[in-house]
């Protein structure tokens, strides 16, 4: 289904029913697991959905908007589409508009961030999913050559078990933003500091949290709220130096 701002029920008239986010999220789960209350809430914010509020400033969402978020999850998940170019479409599909859908381009997925342009929680909630790219996909989606890939390994910044044959989500924002860095003058072999930073990082969570103890929603939840808290606390300290 392609979603548009009026969908059949409103065209004939008939008004479909509301639903609170809470409601939403439980008809977006069962497609997307991970899904989350923020990350409903950050759609609103980057303008891909306009649910109705009440008077008393509770969000209302018809049965369009919810395949309109449908739609973008969708896109994020199986294309990698960034949101800049989801709105895009969604905007040509206001205007009546027939984008082409089934590009077979591959985009870098975003990194989720809160408004002030930290990491949040949802940074972290963000699943590996069934994302399963070759070698050559990963190349061209990152807009990295096969020598900096080669690189990238070598200095354990993207780890790979024996005789996997795929590149994940995870693996993919890696390279890009490695790549990118490349091409300000940080090569591969200055960011093993990053990696070492990295493990010493996920040491401290395994202390404060346990993996044995991660499979209860509770304690998953934590983890990623602190997780999240850490990695804003290290963004602030470095913003603070180059203040200084």
């Amino acid at each position: 289904m392609v979603p548009g701002r009026v969908g059949v029920s409103e065209a004939l008239g008939e008004r479909p029913a509301r639903l609170g986010i809470g409601k939403v999220l439980d008809e977006l789960r069962p497609d997307f697991p991970e899904l989350t209350l923020s990350k409903l809430r950050y759609l609103e914010t980057e303008g891909l959905v306009e649910p109705e509020r009440t008077a008393a400033g509770y969000r209302k969402y018809s049965y369009d908007d919810v395949e309109r978020l449908r739609f973008v999850l969708r896109m994020q998940k199986e294309k990698f589409w960034p949101l800049s170019h989801i709105r895009q479409v969604l905007d040509e599909i206001d205007r009546g508009a027939m984008p082409e859908i089934d590009d077979p381009a591959l985009f870098v997925p975003e990194v989720a961030v809160g408004e002030d342009g930290l990491p949040t929680v949802e940074t972290f909630a963000e699943g590996r999913g069934s994302t399963r790219l070759t070698r050559d996909e990963l190349l061209e989606a990152a807009g990295i050559d096969d020598a900096m890939l080669s690189e990238i390994e070598g200095f354990q910044l993207i780890r790979r078990r024996p005789h996997q044959r795929f590149y994940s989500r995870d693996d993919l924002q890696i390279a890009a933003l490695v790549g990118k860095m490349a091409g300000l003058g940080i090569e591969p072999r200055h960011l093993r500091g990053f990696r070492a930073a990295a493990d010493r990082e996920s040491a401290l969570l395994d202390q404060a949290i346990p993996r044995g103890s991660r499979s209860n929603p509770q304690s998953a939840t934590q983890l990623i709220e602190l997780a999240a808290t850490m990695v804003r606390l290290h963004a602030v300290l470095v913003r603070g130096e180059l203040r200084g």
